[in-house]
């Protein structure tokens, strides 16, 4: 398969994810569920980016903010703009965690994990501090892989159809 042509297919699958989500998160009231039936949070904000158009006409839009609620983020969308970027906040009993999400390439950076005691206590486990700091590695992880479950089996079914419905619908209001 042409590279070029995988990426491309991979990033509208990507912007779709992300879209999704800034909605499911805002219609869920943040919360969702892993298939174990724990309950984490999800806030999209600080930081969102959205473009349309190819080659010349290429527009993009960087949002930012606190505590914004992204109006021009949303407009965008309204005009057919899709989310290529957006900074993801998880958040599950008092552990917050965050990331930049990238649509185009299925990727993330700048992960920022709770904070952690480093100091090391006389009879601690001397790998404690580093399996810790994997461990919250790997939860991030897994709440993105089940954030990405969730949408694959909505995206792949015949239900997706009245999940536009709904994004629209999301899209036009404030």
């Amino acid at each position: 398969m042409d590279l070029q042509l995988a990426q491309e297919k991979d990033a509208v699958l990507g912007q779709d994810f992300l879209t999704w989500l800034w909605f499911k998160s805002e219609a869920q009231n943040h919360v969702f569920k892993t298939s174990e039936d724990e309950d984490f949070a999800i806030y999209i904000g600080q930081r969102i980016v959205v473009e349309g158009g190819v080659g010349e006409s290429l527009e993009k839009a960087v949002c930012t903010g606190m505590m914004s609620r992204l109006q021009e983020a949303k407009q965008g969308l309204r005009s057919g703009k899709k989310v290529v970027q957006a900074k993801v906040t998880m958040e599950e009993d008092s552990n917050s965690w965050s990331m930049q999400l990238d649509a185009s390439m299925f990727s993330f950076n700048g992960l920022k994990t709770p904070k952690m005691d480093t100091q090391a206590q006389d009879g601690d486990d001397p790998d404690g501090i580093f399996l810790e700091k994997m461990y919250l590695l790997e939860r991030a992880m897994y709440f993105t892989d089940e954030l990405y479950r969730e949408f694959l089996g909505l995206r792949l079914s015949p239900e997706w159809i009245q999940e536009c419905r709904r994004i629209r619908e999301w899209m036009q209001q404030d």
